[in-house]
């Protein structure tokens, strides 16, 4: 009977390899799929720009095609980097740095890099709303959850509530779907902003802060753990005046 549960508990773990190695190789056959399209539109145009006489580069045909070479590298870029980003989650790659950071400021900076094409960002959250969180983390989340809710140029607006020991940050603007947060697989429909893998990134990131995204009511909630109060100072004593 062990004997037989062994070889059970090891045809399940094999199972269980075997459907994430599936989903690695969809998510991988995707990728592929979205990289080489740019890519090749971008090799194409710089043989173009090559080929053509510096007078027409100069002039509006070379402006067109220069502002096509640097859209597709750019979606390639944000493709490659989201890709290796979310690899390096999977296999605990990266070295956390919790320090405390306040949301507001946090999407202040992030609404001030935006991409043209997103929404004007409101953030109606105030400096008490501070998380622990490594800081480099925090803006690729808030980035890739701001460039989706804002989407085709819809506002975003960002409140946030304390639930226990935690803070939920409601990010609002286009409506967000559940399967927006599932890693994409070989065939499924592309982005053309390169942003395919964002949402997907930004919910490895939350878990591995110890928090969490989700959909709720068509906008995207990230949770993440309360920063620890400041210890008091001395003129912070109860009783103290001026």
């Amino acid at each position: 009977m062990a004997e037989e549960r062994g070889q059970e508990g090891r045809r399940a773990g094999a199972t269980s390899a075997g459907g994430e190695d599936g989903a690695r190789a969809g998510r991988l056959g995707f990728v592929a799929h979205e990289v080489r399209n740019p890519l090749s539109t971008a090799l194409w145009t710089a043989e173009l720009l090559s080929r053509m006489a510096a007078a027409d580069r100069a002039g509006a045909r070379g402006d067109k095609m220069a502002a096509m070479l640097v859209r597709s590298l750019g979606r390639v870029r944000q493709l490659v980097e989201d890709h290796f980003l979310s690899e390096r989650l999977d296999v605990g790659g990266i070295p956390l740095r919790p320090e405390a950071h306040g949301l507001r400021a946090a999407l202040e900076a992030v609404a001030g890099m935006k991409a043209a094409d997103v929404g004007a960002v409101t953030a109606g959250l105030d400096e008490a709303v501070v998380v622990l969180a490594d800081g480099a983390l925090l803006e690729r989340a808030l980035e890739a959850i701001v460039a989706a809710a804002g989407r085709d140029g819809a506002a975003v607006s960002a409140t946030a509530r304390r639930d226990g020991g935690r803070w939920v940050l409601r990010v609002a603007g286009g409506p967000a779907a559940e399967e927006a947060l599932a890693d994409p697989a070989k065939g499924a429909p592309s982005d053309p902003k390169g942003r395919a893998l964002a949402l997907p990134l930004a919910r490895r990131i939350a878990a591995v802060l110890s928090g969490e995204l989700r959909v709720a009511g068509g906008a995207l909630e990230l949770t993440l753990p309360a920063a620890p109060a400041p210890p008091a100072g001395p003129g912070d004593a109860a009783g103290d005046v001026g």
